[in-house]
């Protein structure tokens, strides 16, 4: 019995003690010179992107302002095409009139010596009939002293008028001359503008083309940049995961060691005390609040706001948007045609802004310098969410929406797309527009 009754307690105690789960093998531990060396590694990558970040902010910002002398000096051609069509057509005008002074200056010159002939040959005719009055031959015939001297009255009629009409043809030509004199002195003049119009525009045009090669070679900078930064970018994220590695086998090795630290501490106990070998069950966690998202705001600035970023993405294209969306770009003779805006669909700056704010029910018209003046003027130390950003002159270069934290959205420039940008401070105008 006594035999029998031990077997069984044997049982029982092999029963409650139980055999812990055993652990698996250890996972590799790397070293802390391995861990330290790929810290280091990854802090030097990210050191270098920080720097090629500031380069590349750096070069952002020089590429803007070149666009914006890019934009400034296309303007000035447009101004000289425009002057030069307008010289043209006042050169044209005048040459018209010239033509027409000319006509009748020849005209009065060629009356005058037809008036000239007749007179020359009255006289002449006079001289040879020995009187001052006409033609002997005029005399013959006269029936009577009174016919006689009505024939000499008319002769000496027609003398005088022959010598008045000399006198006003004379006059006349002289007028004509004249205005002969005045139209070529005034075509001279248009010419001399028209000249000077058309060197103008040679000069704008060539000022503008230098501008657009120094904005290329910046361009092709600033993309070397951003591929070297983004390379670097790369490489960081490759240490970064090598960090991650060795230090993720590094806990996985704390938690090996956890465990079996509890494994043995567990199988001591239940080597010396079966029945205290079960651990009493742990209480649930308290659940910790779930946080709730914060509402979308309702107000017109975030709604703007959200329109703006809702078309990020969006091609730019010169002259593009509405009130309603993206429209076609249009044609601007230069940097915007060379990148096709006229055939994409999209935003220009003050395009982007009308359509953001149109969802706030204000419709600005589609000018930045004009959007500049439509509300209120705050200082640019107090720019708030929603107030619109200006860059050059009256605000006429550039426009951009602030939205806090020193960012803002715009539609930048031919070959870019609508963005969020650190806002650039070079050429900013000292006062931001607040319309809501």
């Amino acid at each position: 019995m006594l035999t029998r009754l031990s077997a069984v307690l044997v049982l029982m105690t092999a029963v409650l003690t139980g055999t812990a789960a055993a652990v698996p093998p250890p996972p590799p531990n790397p070293s802390d010179a391995e861990i330290s060396a790929s810290r280091a590694e990854a802090d030097a990558k990210a050191a270098r992107v920080g720097e090629l970040t500031g380069r590349l902010t750096q070069a952002e910002s020089r590429l803007q302002e070149l666009l914006d002398d890019v934009s400034y000096k296309r303007e000035l051609a447009n101004k000289a095409r425009v002057d030069l069509e307008t010289a043209i057509s006042e050169a044209e005008a005048a040459r018209t009139e010239a033509a027409a002074a000319r006509v009748q200056a020849d005209a009065a010159s060629a009356a005058v010596e037809e008036s000239r002939r007749a007179l020359d040959e009255f006289a002449a005719a006079s001289y040879a009939q020995g009187t001052t009055v006409g033609s002997f031959s005029a005399y013959i015939g006269a029936k009577s002293p009174e016919d006689l001297l009505a024939r000499a009255q008319m002769l000496e009629a027609v003398s005088a008028s022959s010598l008045n009409r000399l006198d006003q043809v004379t006059r006349d030509q002289g007028t004509a001359a004249n205005l002969d004199s005045s139209a070529r002195a005034a075509l001279k003049k248009s010419e001399l503008k028209q000249a000077a119009a058309d060197e103008a525009k040679k000069v704008a045009e060539q000022a503008q083309q230098v501008a657009v090669t120094a904005h290329s070679a910046q361009a092709a900078a600033t993309e070397e940049l951003q591929s070297d930064k983004d390379a670097v970018e790369r490489e960081l994220a490759s240490a970064r995961g090598a960090v991650s590695g060795l230090e993720a086998q590094r806990q996985q090795y704390d938690q090996w060691t956890e465990a079996k630290r509890r494994e043995d501490e567990e199988n001591a106990r239940r080597a010396a005390a079966a029945a205290a070998a079960a651990a009493a069950p742990q209480a649930p966690a308290p659940r910790r609040p779930i946080a709730a998202a914060p509402a979308p705001s309702g107000n017109r600035v975030q709604t703007v706001i959200n329109r703006a970023l809702a078309q990020r993405g969006v091609i730019y294209a010169w002259g593009g948007g509405n009130h309603y969306g993206p429209t076609y770009g249009v044609r601007d003779g230069g940097v915007a045609d060379s990148y096709g805006d006229f055939r994409k669909i999209g935003f220009d700056c003050s395009g982007l802004m009308m359509y953001a704010f149109a969802g706030a029910g204000v419709f600005l018209p589609h000018y930045s310098g004009y959007q500049y003046n439509s509300g209120r003027k705050v200082p640019l130390s107090q720019m708030a969410p929603g107030d619109m950003i200006f860059w050059g002159p009256g605000g006429g270069t550039h426009v951009a929406l602030y939205l806090g934290g020193g960012m803002m959205v715009e539609a930048p420039h031919s070959g870019a797309v609508v963005r969020i940008s650190p806002v650039r401070y070079g050429g900013i105008m000292p006062y931001v527009t607040r319309v809501l």
